[in-house]
């Protein structure tokens, strides 16, 4: 990437975030730290990497993603509304009552949703399956999902990644996106996932660790990860929860809480200020 691509990007993402707070703060609920961490990742695939079409969301040759930790879907809906899969007016009614967009990625209801999940620990192995599915029917499509580090508590996506090596799934990458914070307080005091990188290269994966909040990073490990042969990738971003609003960062108690009026007007106007220098 050149430096003007790298800026675009950097504008994608805080715009991202700018519609994540804005939808969080109207459905006066949902999960904005680990949607604002995860909004680099998102917005590389979403605008850089992945083959797909908001005119054709159902092409059988697109690239598939799949938010395993699917309480974040505040920053793929807004990924997906910039990107033109629907209207951004959709998030500002995010999980009011019959809105199309809610609290957890619908497949059925809502375009560019490749795979209804929230449950955690249950989409890495819906992923594991288009990407077998990939592999049966000869397509070249890509498939990426995206697991929390607490997630990774989960025993199923231990199960998962024993299937995806087992099958030679080289066709799937997996982000974890290590905020190092879950509901219940940091990752390491509730179940210490320490040496994560060994736990999957252990599991028959490529490992690949960087900053997630780095595009350069972030490009050269998904070339990478395209690069393997004959096993799945995992890509293990470390980030920062709550990324982009300094009184949500690396704080627990923004993992399950909307702003309130107040803060939501400071976090819009630091968000605002980071879009304007950045279009400077």
């Amino acid at each position: 990437m050149d430096k003007s691509e790298i800026l675009e990007l950097k504008k994608n993402a805080c715009n991202v975030r700018l519609w994540t707070v804005e939808g969080v703060f109207n459905a006066k609920s949902g999960h904005p730290g680990g949607s604002l961490s995860a909004a680099d990742i998102i917005t590389y695939l979403y605008f850089k990497e992945m083959n797909v079409d908001p005119e054709n969301p159902e092409n059988p040759d697109r690239d598939r993603f799949v938010l395993s930790k699917g309480h974040c879907c505040p920053a793929l809906y807004a990924a997906l509304a910039l990107k033109g899969f629907f209207s951004t007016d959709e998030i500002k009614v995010l999980r009011h009552i019959g809105a199309m967009l809610q609290g957890h990625p619908d497949m059925k209801h809502t375009p560019g949703i490749d795979m209804s999940s929230g449950s955690l620990g249950q989409g890495i192995s819906a992923a594991c399956g288009m990407a077998l599915a990939g592999k049966l029917g000869g397509k070249d499509y890509r498939v990426y999902a995206m697991l929390g580090d607490g997630e990774c508590e989960e025993g199923q996506v231990w199960e998962a990644a024993m299937f995806a090596a087992h099958n030679k799934l080289d066709n799937l990458t997996v982000f974890v996106d290590f905020n190092g914070l879950q509901i219940d307080g940091s990752v390491a005091d509730v179940a210490g996932l320490t040496e994560l990188d060994k736990k999957f290269a252990s599991f028959g994966f490529e490992v690949i660790t960087i900053n997630g909040h780095d595009f350069e990073q972030i490009e050269d490990a998904v070339s990478k990860a395209k690069s393997v042969k004959g096993k799945p990738a995992v890509i293990i971003a470390n980030t920062v929860k709550g990324k982009g609003v300094s009184y949500m960062e690396n704080q627990v108690g923004w993992h399950g809480k909307a702003p309130n009026a107040d803060e939501y007007k400071i976090a819009m106007d630091e968000l605002k200020e980071q879009l304007k220098a950045l279009e400077a």
